[in-house]
């Protein structure tokens, strides 16, 4: 995920030596390398909608020629983008690729919900018609997306990023509830990102052991640039600072870091990113 004065896309998604495609094929920090289940990019361009630009496939994106060509010539302010590793109860469909929109809302995730299969039903029934009615596919990704939506819809008038922020360790809390009170693994790994295009919130979270969440890093207050496929941060200009959220770090430059487990990324709209402990339940019902 990126935030910053607009930058063309291809220099997140396809430039860097470790750039999302490549993580595609080799994964520096998964036990699994290979993310070949499809791919999705979501864009901001706030001048024409507040609500974003979506891109998805099936196809691998190291094989995908569109993503090539629309990155290139694509530039914005706010791009989040994803590629998939299907697990063994998801089929493999453009509708469960990530990211995921909604309204002003892009979301995309990292991570299995423990018990979803025999949650769903419920967490269905807790939804709104609206939340309800945006569910198109079957992933537990994208019934986490509903709840936050739904839990921002329903809460009190608030600044956006705080809103957001507590809407998404509410459907945290809720997914947490279901899964400690179903049969099995109870384990949720949630890496999350999820952005109105101005504001965002990154969250690297695991309920059995903090630290044995998916990885996530981020790097702020610089300008990212590319030479080749060498990427870095440098100092910006006035005004021109930038956030960015990978599940790898995207350059060798010093300013990457790691998000602690069981904690989340507050971005502001100066670019200002904050970290804050997610307070959820741990313990069986």
């Amino acid at each position: 995920m990126y935030l910053g004065v607009p930058i063309r896309m291809e220099t997140l998604v396809i430039t860097p030596q470790n750039s999302l495609v490549n993580q595609s094929i080799r994964a520096r920090e998964r036990e699994e390398p290979l993310n070949g289940d499809g791919f999705g990019v979501a864009w901001y361009q706030p001048e024409v909608d507040r609500c974003p630009a979506l891109f998805r496939s099936i196809t691998p994106a190291w094989s995908n020629r569109n993503l090539l060509h629309i990155a290139r010539v694509t530039r914005s302010g706010c791009i989040l983008a994803h590629v998939r590793a299907a697990s063994s109860t998801h089929t493999v469909t453009e509708n469960n690729c990530h990211p995921f929109v909604h309204g002003p809302f892009a979301f995309m995730h990292n991570g299995d919900v423990g018990g979803f299969q025999h949650m769903r039903r419920a967490l269905l029934a807790e939804l709104s018609d609206d939340s309800f009615g945006m569910i198109e596919g079957n992933t537990d990704s994208e019934h986490l997306f509903a709840l936050f939506v739904d839990r921002f819809n329903k809460g009190p008038d608030m600044e956006p990023l705080e809103g957001m922020a507590t809407a998404i360790e509410e459907a945290i809390n809720q997914i947490v509830r279901h899964s400690l009170g179903a049969p099995g693994d109870h384990t949720c790994t949630l890496n999350i990102a999820v952005t109105d295009g101005r504001h965002a919130v990154a969250v690297r979270f695991n309920n059995a052991q903090a630290e044995e969440a998916e990885s996530l890093y981020y790097h702020t207050g610089q300008q990212y640039v590319c030479s080749g496929d060498v990427c870095r941060m440098v100092a910006p200009e006035a005004g021109k600072g930038a956030v960015i959220v990978s599940s790898e770090p995207l350059s060798d430059d010093h300013g990457w870091m790691k998000v602690p487990g069981n904690h989340m990324v507050l971005i502001n709209e100066r670019m200002d990113a904050t970290t804050r402990r997610i307070s959820t339940e741990t313990k069986r019902p």
